[in-house]
């Protein structure tokens, strides 16, 4: 759904609200990242403006009205500061009150639309009838039931406003009308032939456009007008400004509950279900954004056809064995993909086409047809996480610029430092294929970070190609209208990275998210399903954990945990996928099987939502498939506790020189075992160690290597490899203290900053000496494990840095007492403890192999046979 704006007030989208107003967008840079000349900011197109309410929709920014804040997701703890109770509760009955009068006129435009359905409906019957009882049924779909709702939401409303003191209560009355948002819902997968079926009766029948022409809307009881003229053919063209007013209120509601939030004290029994039902509200217009887009701004061919924008974004395109970010276009009858032209000072930006196809003409190979890859020289793991580590840092010293009011040109310039890190680690993180084929010739090639994506993509072209397309050749004058629009048409505007997010907004999540994928319902007919979870992280979305695929069913329950590593993480996805097991459909691409996506969806990750003790239960809707799910978040300074255990007769929790003592072992029997099964079966598993285990199955696991069972080994033969290298993470974490110690941790940091090579090899060989023995022995068994499974990279895709990225801060993280020293914020944790962390384990990783004996020089060799 296009978001509405004021008149006069630009259009913007959703991704302009949250990458909005940075000077380094994509405006300054082609598409290789070559810095630009800037030129004026170009005017942008604005929307017929059609409700009586004052306010906007949800997904604008209010910085159009004059450089306020943009608003944010989540309201604001509390009352504002300096904002006493009394006067929040004043500012409630304020708000209440204006959005009381704006509900009176809903009511009455719902009631104008409803006059004419019954005598319509008494005419269908007859022999001489306006409309038939199907054409009413779909025109006036679900608005008698919307009306219900609001009218009893009203009647209960007003009174507790007229009667208002510091005591009432009403979040259940909002809490009510979000939990019935399904009406809504169904009346927008109704609009657009609603729409369609209205206009056509319209154009076809006179009776019925002279009702349309005649409706009246009651104004408020203390307006001197008594009636208002609305017709039902409204001011937009072919559009029928009442019928889009069910979907302009819940973005209206929305805004509402956000203002109540803001003055409504956080021990005041409202705001607990006040932010209920901001949440369910949230969730209801992201998942319809994308689905309905009433007002979309078109371009008139010189041939005089209307095209219409119906997607945009940037995507890395592989051209010329090199990567390239190009700004792709979707039109209704044609793909375009352009980059910015470089423009001297003081001319307009415009984009050039560097091709386009015609949607008539455009195929998706399959995966056995599609040719082999271009050859892209792939950015080494290490590079891609130095940049992450420099952005990290230069994030750091922005926020330290403007603690102690630092010069705005130098925080410009590190600004501008960061958005340069960022843009390249965007440019060449990607690497899912997303190619697409010209059926007269040529083929061209996407890298995008998600599947989410390259399933968006290819749904929105799939819809449009649904429809009588013709193929047809733009004239030059033709592609140059069209690339012209480009500028004013498109809805994202900036490149998404993190460099262009405001200073008030979330810096997202640091820490683990606990999800419980429960179960899935709406399958049509049985297959073999799974999910996956993807997180955001550096401005682009990564896979994190996948469920076990529930074999020939339409209702999979998986009730499986996972716990998800966020670095500054916004959105959660999951995307339900059917297993394919026919070894002919492999990508030529990446040579994985191509599994078909039967559905996806996202949400926000609101930290008062997520941030609680409690387990906060949720259910996302995807192409009729609901996916019902759990989760909660441990921030990263309560992940850094290691708390011993309190029995010394297991295995996690406690000293590792106690086990390997109590097993006469050098390696604790858990550690050998897991990696024995990881190498015989899951050596060449896709992400080993990266992709998350099922929490309960580690759990078992757990369980019966702390009670020592004799049926660990047959347990370990049947349990899925991703658990068992699970436990073994496991294992590591919860030790009391890590395995390269609390005592050594400040200096293996220093070490590992040593920037002569012959310094930090001395010190990185004198710290492991160090080591009390158990922990260097294992330290090195498992190194040597680490090494062989990064032989398998061409097949597994993990890299010795991918593991070092796995294991470092696990093994290094310090216990909770040693932690203290080094909390600052959770973004200062991640950019400097976290980082050095992966750095010594990836130096060890890289190195030659280490030997027990020559580090102790003695008799004693170290071997795998322990």
């Amino acid at each position: 759904m296009e978001p509405l704006s004021h008149r006069g007030l630009p259009r913007l989208s959703w991704i302009d609200t949250l990458y909005s107003n940075f000077s380094y967008g994509a405006d300054d840079y082609d598409g290789e990242g070559n810095e630009e000349q800037k030129g004026p900011p170009e005017g942008s197109e604005t929307m017929p403006y059609i409700d009586e309410s004052p306010t906007m929709s949800p997904q604008l920014s209010a910085r159009g009205q004059g450089g306020g804040d943009s608003i944010s997701p989540t309201p604001p703890e509390g009352l504002a500061p300096g904002v006493e109770a009394g006067k929040g509760l004043e500012m409630r009955k304020l708000v209440l009150s204006g959005f009381l009068a704006s509900e009176e006129i809903y009511i009455n435009q719902l009631e104008a639309l409803l006059l004419p359905m019954k005598p319509l409906k008494a005419t269908a019957t007859t022999s001489q009838p306006v409309l038939t009882i199907q054409q009413i049924e779909t025109i006036f779909y679900k608005i008698q039931d919307i009306y219900e709702i609001h009218k009893e939401f009203y009647d209960n409303l007003c009174p507790k406003v007229q009667q208002w003191d510091s005591q009432v209560t009403m979040g259940h009355l909002f809490q009510k009308l979000a939990s019935q948002l399904g009406v809504y819902k169904a009346f927008v997968d109704n609009y657009k032939v609603a729409l369609e079926t209205a206009e056509k009766c319209s154009q076809s029948n006179n009776q019925f456009q002279k009702i349309s022409e005649e409706l009246k809307v009651k104004g408020p009881k203390d307006s001197k007008d008594s009636h208002t003229s609305v017709t039902m053919e409204g001011t937009l063209g072919n559009e029928l400004a009442l019928l889009y007013k069910p979907i302009d209120r819940v973005t209206r509601s929305t805004l509402v509950l956000h203002d109540l939030l803001k003055h409504t004290p956080v021990d005041h029994p409202d705001y607990p279900l006040l932010q209920d039902a901001l949440r369910i509200s949230q969730n209801f217009l992201s998942s319809i954004n994308e689905d309905i887009d009433p007002r979309r701004t078109a371009v008139t061919t010189p041939k005089g056809e209307t095209r219409q924008l119906v997607k945009d974004g940037f995507l890395v395109e592989v051209s010329e064995s090199s990567r390239k970010l190009r700004h792709v276009f979707l039109f209704t009858d044609v793909l375009l993909c352009a980059k910015l032209k470089k423009t001297s000072a003081g001319k307009h930006q415009q984009y050039d086409c560097k091709w386009y196809i015609p949607l008539a003409d455009l195929v998706f190979p399959s995966p056995e047809e599609s040719e082999a890859s271009p050859q892209v020289h792939p950015f080494p793991d290490h590079e891609l996480e130095d940049m992450k580590m420099k952005i990290s840092a230069l994030k750091s010293e922005i926020q330290k610029e403007k603690a102690n009011k630092g010069q705005s040109r130098a925080i410009e310039r590190l600004k501008k430092k960061m958005f340069e890190n960022e843009f390249l680690l965007l440019l060449n993180s990607p690497t899912i294929p997303f190619r697409i084929h010209n059926r007269n010739g040529k083929s061209y090639l996407f890298l995008l970070s998600s599947d989410y994506e390259r399933s968006e993509w290819r749904e929105a072209i799939q819809k449009l190609q649904k429809k009588d397309l013709q193929a047809f050749v733009l004239s030059s004058v033709e592609l140059q209208v069209l690339t012209g629009s480009c500028f004013k048409l498109r809805t994202v505007h900036n490149i998404p990275v993190t460099s262009n997010k405001d200073d008030d907004e979330s810096p997202g999540l640091y820490g683990f998210l606990h999800v419980i994928v429960h179960s899935a319902k709406g399958f049509k007919q049985s297959a073999n399903l799974y999910c996956t979870l993807e997180v955001d992280s550096f401005g682009y979305f990564v896979s994190k954990a996948k469920t076990r695929v529930f074999r020939d069913t339409t209702e999979p329950k998986w009730d499986e945990e996972f716990e998800i590593e966020l670095e500054g993480s916004q959105s959660l996805r999951i995307l339900c996928y059917e297993k394919c097991y026919d070894k002919t459909k492999v990508n030529k691409d990446n040579n994985e099987i191509v599994d078909k996506i039967m559905g996806k969806g996202q949400i926000q990750l609101d930290p008062q939502t997520v941030e609680t003790k409690n387990w906060h239960t949720d259910v996302i809707e995807m192409n009729g498939i609901k996916v019902e799910f759990s989760m909660k978040f441990t921030s990263r300074d309560m992940s850094l506790k290691r708390t011993p255990s309190k029995k010394q007769t297991g295995v996690f929790g406690v000293k590792i020189s106690v086990v390997t003592k109590r097993e006469r072992s050098k390696v604790p029997y858990i550690v050998r075992q897991c990696v024995e099964e990881v190498e015989k079966r899951g050596i060449e598993e896709v992400g080993i160690y990266r992709i998350s285990g099922v929490a309960t199955d580690i759990q078992a696991l757990k369980t019966v290597f702390d009670a020592n069972n004799k049926d660990i080994l047959l347990m370990l033969s049947d349990m899925d490899i991703n658990a068992i290298a699970g436990t073994l993470k496991l294992y590591f974490r919860e030790l009391p203290e890590p395995l390269l110690t609390d005592r050594l941790y400040p200096a293996f940091m220093e070490g590992i900053a040593l920037s002569d090579p012959a310094a930090k090899e001395n010190c990185m060989m004198h710290l492991l000496r160090t080591l009390p023995d158990p922990n260097l022995i294992t330290f090195l068994f498992l190194l040597e494990h680490l090494k062989r499974v990064a032989e398998k990279e061409p097949i597994n895709k993990m890299s010795l840095h991918n593991l070092a990225t796995v294991f470092g801060p696990t093994l290094l993280r310090p216990s909770e007492v040693e932690s203290k020293a080094h909390l600052t914020s959770a973004a200062d944790i991640w950019s400097h403890d976290v980082m050095a962390q992966v750095q010594v384990l990836l130096y060890y990783l890289q190195h030659p192999p280490i030997s027990f004996a020559e580090l102790k020089r003695n008799t004693l060799y170290f071997s795998t046979d322990v």
